[in-house]
């Protein structure tokens, strides 16, 4: 089975988490976590800070690793490194999603996640 490593980030404002909704392929409309893949030799907070300012222009700090979630998809094996980080900068614009939203603990359940993501909001909501 293919394998795919990537890195998301769990982007924290005072009680409110950032999620954006796919825009494109098999998982359209779904939501996540932003991030993306790692490049060759890139350490994952690089990969993380490079995706961020790819996918949202804007600049985050990396406050630490919160999971490592491994998931069997059809297609493929996932190894995503989920960091809780934070805002270096006020605007967010968003460069590949569809939409995005700051959701309360409580409101987490108000979108569909991606079958991945649900093991980071599992551990949000405890």
């Amino acid at each position: 089975m293919k394998q795919i490593e990537v890195v998301a980030a769990i982007i924290r404002k005072g009680e409110r988490i950032f999620a954006t909704q796919r825009g494109y392929g098999e998982w359209k409309d779904w939501w996540e976590f932003p991030g993306g893949k790692m490049e060759a030799g890139e350490a994952e907070e690089e990969a993380l800070k490079r995706e961020i300012r790819e996918e949202l222009s804007a600049e985050i700090s990396v406050d630490g690793l919160l999971c490592t979630v491994e998931y069997d998809y059809p297609k493929f094996h996932l190894t995503m490194h989920c960091y809780l980080c934070s805002l270096l900068t006020d605007a967010l614009h968003l460069n590949e999603h569809e939409a995005a939203r700051w959701l309360a603990k409580g409101e987490l359940d108000s979108v569909q996640w991606l079958p991945a993501d649900w093991q980071i909001i599992e551990k949000l909501k405890s």
